[in-house]
């Protein structure tokens, strides 16, 4: 079982950056694959950026690839997800999430465990 807590969300002008964090609790944080999805109102959750346990592999959303970096200090039990040249379609809720698997699932689905969630907020 692993706990996740999202921090960094707020609010930022489109062009802006912006770096989310996703602490974990646990020992074996390097045992997970982690991914970031997000939430818009009135949509459904959506895939944004995933990576393998060690870091050395990841997937982006097409809507944010080249603009965002997933990564992660399996030192420090944290994800991060470096949001550059925001958007107003990027505002949403973004969440992170856990899953005990050998391969990198983009799929929420495929995930068993969820932060609560950090508001960004991108303004025109």
């Amino acid at each position: 079982q692993v706990q996740l807590i999202e921090s960094g969300g707020g609010l930022v002008q489109a062009g802006g950056s912006l770096r989310l964090s996703c602490a974990a609790s646990g020992r074996t944080f390097s045992n997970y694959v982690m991914g970031w999805f997000r939430r818009a109102p009135g949509k459904e959750r959506e895939f944004v950026a995933a990576i393998s346990r060690s870091g050395d592999t990841t997937y982006y959303a097409d809507s944010v690839r080249g603009r965002f970096t997933i990564s992660r200090d399996n030192a420090k039990n944290t994800v991060y997800l470096q949001m550059n040249s925001l958007k107003t379609e990027d505002t949403a809720v973004y969440f992170c999430a856990a899953d005990r698997r050998t391969t990198v699932p983009l799929q929420s689905r495929s995930y068993d465990h969820w932060g609560q969630g950090t508001q960004v907020t991108v303004s025109s």
